[in-house]
């Protein structure tokens, strides 16, 4: 055998268990939840998810939508494990499970109820995002023609969201919202799945200012690999998404950059066009090559 197989098969061997001995979180993932998705989740050795359950989904919906999780718990305690704390993330890791932390896309599920926030919290609820695209009664989505800033009653869902302990997304999140968030809040907030604004002027991508804003004050930073945020689309390869997080990790800094990877495994075209559309029946927010 060549001796460089032989050097190539030992540094797969060394990668394969460093990968193994890591704690491994992903940021975001938004996919068609089943036993094949958990079963892929830990093929790929993650430790621990921000997984979707609510976009634009009121209160009774998002509620059924934890029901379900619930049911998806008990049916695949083999393969995944709910987290509430930092313990039950290092529990999946030795039980060598997944750990699902329940999250939101949006603060559509609260309605104007900021009793709610304890309630999902208690519930498993441990992100929420603080507008998915568009205006809501928190604040501005990205998307939005004007960015009108934090309101009062977002003032109120920070505050009760950092009593909790429920993390504060702004990935969809517009500017000066963001930056309203970041400033309100008395806990460290995210940006759980962005790309930068550097490498590709778009709506959803964040400046190195917003990034560096948000890391100065311990902030964390998921960088996303959707192809259309990158700077060559859907051409994009591996390589284009490293170089995405060694940008944004020379910005913002090794210690606050992690990945959340914004995957989208087996979702239909439906579930697309209901992203696209303003509170999933609106105007329309993005084309379908910027869904997310």
């Amino acid at each position: 055998m060549p001796a460089w197989l032989v050097f190539s098969g030992s540094l797969e061997v060394r990668m394969t268990r460093l990968h193994d001995s890591l704690t491994v979180i992903d940021g975001l993932v938004i996919s068609k939840w089943s036993r094949a998705i958990f079963a892929d989740m830990r093929a790929g050795g993650l430790t621990a998810a921000n997984c979707t359950c609510s976009i634009w989904e009121g209160f009774v919906a998002t509620m059924r939508n934890i029901a379900q999780w619930k049911r998806w718990f008990a049916d695949n305690s083999d393969l995944i494990t709910p987290v509430r704390t930092t313990a039950d993330i290092r529990r999946a890791k030795a039980e060598e499970k997944t750990g699902i932390i329940l999250g939101f896309q949006n603060t559509s599920a609260l309605e104007d109820q900021i009793g709610y926030i304890s309630l999902f919290k208690e519930l498993g609820v441990g992100v929420m995002q603080m507008t998915y695209n568009t205006q809501n009664l928190v604040g501005a989505g990205c998307y939005e023609p004007y960015d009108s800033g934090l309101s009062g009653f977002g003032h109120e869902v920070v505050a009760e969201m950092n009593r909790v302990g429920v993390l504060c997304d702004l990935s969809h999140v517009g500017p000066v919202t963001s930056r309203d968030v970041i400033l309100a809040s008395n806990r460290p907030v995210a940006y759980t799945h962005i790309l930068p604004a550097a490498l590709k002027a778009h709506p959803r991508n964040k400046s190195d200012e917003e990034i560096r804003f948000i890391a100065d004050r311990g902030g964390f930073v998921g960088v996303t690999m959707f192809p259309p945020f990158l700077p060559r689309g859907n051409d994009s390869t591996v390589e284009d998404c490293v170089a995405a997080i060694d940008y944004v990790t020379r910005i913002g800094g090794e210690d606050n950059v992690g990945i959340g990877t914004d995957f989208t495994q087996d979702q239909d075209d439906a579930f697309f066009e209901y992203l696209c559309l303003d509170k999933g029946y609106g105007w329309r927010v993005t084309g379908r090559s910027a869904r997310s």
